[in-house]
């Protein structure tokens, strides 16, 4: 997998099948394991029940990963009643927006506009899969469980996430999907205000940018779907694994590079296009440095902190 070594910057070597050893800057190796039995392909970094990994002995002290690490336990049971009323609210919202938008979309659509719904539709992928990219590296990366609010509400599951990389193929519809569709909400409201405030005319000097964020919401709104379908290796529709192995959407051996430790790589989601691009450039380590020198914060500590947690 040249694209594995291409990621890990600081260096990787192959151990066995398709996992890899992360050499980080202090010299740690930091390796990609097996989900599940018979499921030899998957490295992700979790627990090794079934002990495939050639280095598993040598590495038993470090912390073990998967719903049974202390840390995912006590993540997982921080979702609350008021975090699942506010998801589904969301989600109910946001589509009923969308449903609105689209209607208005269609009645008000002209054949000539065709190819520029093309050019948005491609612009609304990238720009969804660059903001996934930010809000991914933010969460990642800075922060605490223990902020309020904000810190359980939304870097809670990122946090859960690392330490237990497939509760995410456990979480049903709207607990997968439910901030994402959140904030879509303020564009799609204001679009819909224009629908009903706008004169025919207004609308149509104003539609291929309409069409641009409706589509950029969509694309946002299905990204942790999307997020959701890489780390699903059993039972997915032909066509999913099909858009995967095409890399339109984000594919399953693509985002196995994020999750091998430290966390500090392939940050984008939604299709994963633009990894290779800020890969090249540096681009997540140079935002890194300029806040670690303005702030004196060092990113992903907390997350390290989560993974150490032993009770």
């Amino acid at each position: 997998m040249a694209e594995a070594a291409m990621a890990t910057g600081i260096g990787s070597e192959e151990i066995g099948g398709d996992c890899f050893v992360k050499k980080t800057k202090e010299g740690a190796m930091a390796t990609a394991s097996p989900t599940t039995a018979g499921a030899g392909t998957v490295c992700m970094a979790e627990e090794e029940p079934n002990q495939n990994d050639p280095d598993y002995d040598s590495r038993s002290t470090m912390p073990r990963w998967g719903p049974q690490h202390a840390g995912a336990k006590v993540l997982a049971s921080q979702y609350t009643l008021g975090k699942r009323v506010q998801e589904t609210i969301c989600l109910s919202v946001s589509l009923v927006l969308m449903a609105f938008n689209f209607y208005h979309l269609v009645i008000h659509f002209q054949f000539e506009n065709f190819y520029t719904i093309l050019g948005a539709a491609l612009l609304g992928v990238v720009m969804a899969d660059f903001f996934s990219g930010l809000v991914h590296w933010g969460a990642d990366s800075w922060g605490s469980v223990d902020l309020w609010i904000f810190g359980k509400a939304f870097i809670r599951p990122f946090r859960e996430h690392h330490i237990d990389p497939t509760s995410i193929t456990r979480h049903d519809f709207i607990e997968t999907n439910g901030d994402n569709f959140a904030v879509t909400i303020p564009a799609l409201m204001h679009t819909s205000y224009k629908f009903m405030s706008y004169t025919p005319e207004e609308i149509r000097d104003t539609y291929n940018w309409e069409m641009f964020i409706f589509l950029l919401a969509v694309f946002v709104s299905l990204t942790n779907q999307i997020h959701k379908w890489s780390h699903t290796y059993f039972g997915l529709p032909w066509y999913i694994t099909m858009l995967q192995n095409a890399h339109i959407i984000l594919p399953r051996q693509h985002h196995r590079i994020h999750h091998v430790a430290p966390h500090d790589t392939y940050f984008c989601i939604t299709t994963g296009w633009l990894n290779y691009l800020f890969e090249a450039i540096k681009f997540w380590p140079a935002l890194e440095k300029i806040i670690e020198k303005l702030t004196g914060n060092r990113p992903r500590t907390d997350d390290m902190a989560w993974a150490k947690k032993t009770e």
